[in-house]
């Protein structure tokens, strides 16, 4: 297993802060409802201004550093970042909104509470869908994305996605919207974990999504997680 962001990306946007885990040994994954609910209201509690950070208002995602800073990225991309959204600031909308977030699954919906409670998108990929490598570059527009409707679509030349060895797109528009082709289910045995930022502070909040996510899974029996951050003089991440 090779992930990696390709040296063009680094280069275009030397802000980016990346954390990789790669987890084994989930065939007995359980249900995370209490740590769900405690970073989701963690989230809720900042969008609100309870969580005892003045001022003591509402402070709905957009005006968040860590969203206005993937909505400067998207900008630079060309795309209209309010229409474009990374998946964070798409899930605390939602939150906000409606005061909760989608029931997929244990592992998807952990990693949607981290991601909230992060305000940072978190990509999960069944490691067993994807045809390694797999990298964040610009591409070329000839691959394929499964959307969750089952259709197919090609992404722009030079729009940013997850591409694997086999011309598949695991992710569109960066950190907007995750393919069918590697979706995790109630069976995936083993995943990949990216957590991206570009805010000031971003290193600390991708390492402590990174230890929130390890707590987790170090609740499984047998489970064994590896992680590291990235840069762009250490971009590639090996898991076995």
């Amino acid at each position: 297993m090779h992930f990696s962001h390709t040296p063009e990306l680094w280069s275009a946007f030397p802000r980016l802060t990346a954390g990789v885990m790669h987890v084994r040994g989930l065939q007995a994954a359980p249900a995370f409802d209490d740590l769900v609910n405690a970073h989701t209201q963690s989230a809720q509690r900042r969008l609100d201004g309870n969580d005892g950070v003045p001022p003591h208002a509402p402070r709905p995602e957009g005006q968040w550093p860590e969203i206005q800073a993937w909505r400067r990225v998207y900008a630079e991309m060309g795309l209209q970042p309010t229409q474009v959204r990374c998946a964070a600031e798409a899930l605390l909308r939602r939150l906000r909104q409606s005061g909760q977030l989608p029931k997929v699954n244990p592992l998807v919906d952990l990693c949607n509470a981290v991601s909230v409670r992060a305000a940072a998108p978190i990509a999960i990929f069944d490691c067993a869908r994807v045809a390694w490598p797999l990298a964040v570059a610009n591409a070329r527009g000839d691959e394929e994305f499964l959307s969750f409707s089952g259709e197919v679509e090609h992404p722009a030349e030079a729009e940013v996605v997850f591409v694997d060895a086999a011309g598949r797109a695991h992710a569109r528009k960066w950190a907007h919207r995750q393919s069918n082709f590697s979706a995790v289910s109630t069976s995936t045995e083993s995943v990949l974990i990216v957590i991206e930022a570009f805010h000031e502070g971003a290193s600390s909040t991708v390492a402590n999504a990174l230890a929130w996510l390890d707590e987790a899974f170090h609740r499984v029996p047998g489970c064994i997680t590896t992680s590291r951050m990235l840069s762009a003089s250490s971009p590639d991440f090996f898991g076995s």
